[in-house]
Order: structure tokens, then sequence, then C-alpha cells
């Protein structure tokens, strides 16, 4: 069952960078753009490197390891050597406070 959880202040993510949060079992890459705030897991479907320590470009996100880009608004691969999609997560902001929903589960958190 899907959950609504708190994750962070939004006035506590910095703009055009990513933050790591482990939530629900779950390693999620937040990432504020402007106004808005995106969500998608965090290990690299190429080689498990931190999303969240990567470089911003637009809305694409670069693996630190390899350069794979990722959409962050989707989770999708726009470049090799990573072709499979990370997961994406819906996200409000309500009363400066940024939530996520997603189902807990096992934990991924190693």
């Amino acid at each position: 069952m899907i959950e609504r959880i708190r994750v962070v202040g939004f006035d506590d993510l910095t703009d055009s960078q990513g933050g790591r949060f482990d939530v629900a079992g779950h390693r999620i890459a937040l990432f504020r753009i402007d106004d808005s705030v995106y969500a998608i897991g965090d290990r690299c479907s190429h080689a498990e490197a931190s999303l969240a320590e990567g470089e911003l470009f637009d809305f694409g996100v670069e693996c630190p390891r390899h350069g794979s880009e990722f959409d962050v608004r989707t989770g999708k691969p726009g470049a090799l050597p990573a072709t499979q999609a990370v997961a994406a997560y819906r996200i409000e902001v309500e009363d400066g406070q940024v939530y996520i929903h997603i189902e807990p589960g096992e934990s991924e958190l190693s």
C-alpha cells in the first residue's frame, strides 16, 4: 500500500543539486529545480553509483561513475551505458514540506 511520507523541508533542499534520503527502505535521490522537487531511485541502474551525487543539467542528472544520464522526472536513461530506468516517485510540496508517495518495501539500503 502506497504511503505519503514527509521527507524534508523544501527550504532545506539546495536548488539544482541532489540529496540522498532513506525513506521506507528505499534510497531516494531528491532534486530541487526552481519551485519543483523530483524523486528517483538513488542507484544508477548501470553501476549502482549514487545519482544524488551526480551533476544536474536541466532535468537530467549525470551518474558520477560512468556518465549515464537519467531524467529526474521519469527515471528514464538518456545516455549510455545505462539502458534500464530507475524508479520515479510522486512528490508533493505542502506547507513548506516535501512528501513522497512510496510503497514501503524490503530494505534496499546497503
